[in-house]
């Protein structure tokens, strides 16, 4: 009987034992599994997180390069346009200047004559700003009698600072050597040219 009792004593012990192992086990695997599970999750936002902070960076880098290069391209129109401003202010006065009394006495009555000779030319006016007609009037009207004899008008235009314009009386068609006309077709050249000249530069720059 005592030797029946410590054998089912045994038994229960070995089956304790190893249902404890086995249990013991089971947690320590499932532990693992999620230990593993959260060391991968963890990994992926660290992954993640290194992604995105080099693609920010990188996003950051090619706004600023951008920027500059706007900022860039910005200073070299300013500065061009600046030019361009400058010459074509530098380019009006010299043709203003040029536009003299004593110039407009020999171009006008040439005019004039060039534009009478055409056989269908009638009612001319010359017009020229007020303080260039009380200049050269006189000489002009001397030296364009016989035009003004068959119905030429020399008139003063508000809108003239300089030079002059002839045309029919009816304004269907005309010559305009205003010295704002006259420099505008320079500029018109310059301009373009200046631009140029300015991206031929630009592309020189390191």
């Amino acid at each position: 009987m005592d030797v029946q009792l410590q054998e089912l004593i045994d038994k229960i012990k070995k089956d304790g034992v190893a249902s404890a192992e086995t249990s013991a086990q089971k947690i320590i695997a499932e532990a693992e599994k999620k230990a593993a599970a959260i060391i991968s999750e963890a990994q992926e936002k660290a992954d993640g997180i290194i992604k995105n902070a080099k693609a920010e960076t990188e996003r950051m880098e090619k706004a600023s390069e951008d920027a500059i290069t706007q900022a860039g391209r910005n200073l070299i129109i300013s500065f061009r346009d600046g030019i361009n401003r400058e010459l074509s202010a530098l380019v009006n006065a010299k043709t203003e200047a040029a536009l003299d009394k004593d110039a407009l006495k020999k171009i006008v009555p040439e005019a004039v004559k060039a534009w009478a000779a055409n056989p269908n030319a009638s009612d001319i006016t010359v017009l020229l700003s007020a303080k260039d007609l009380s200049a050269v009037e006189a000489d002009i009207s001397a030296s364009l009698k016989n035009e003004i004899a068959k119905g030429l008008e020399i008139k003063s235009d508000a809108s003239l600072s300089s030079g002059f314009r002839i045309g029919t009386k009816d304004g269907s068609a005309f010559y305009d050597f205003s010295a704002e006309e006259v420099a505008g077709l320079f500029s018109a050249y310059l301009n373009p040219r200046t631009t140029a000249l300015m991206q031929n530069a630009a592309k020189d720059i390191q």
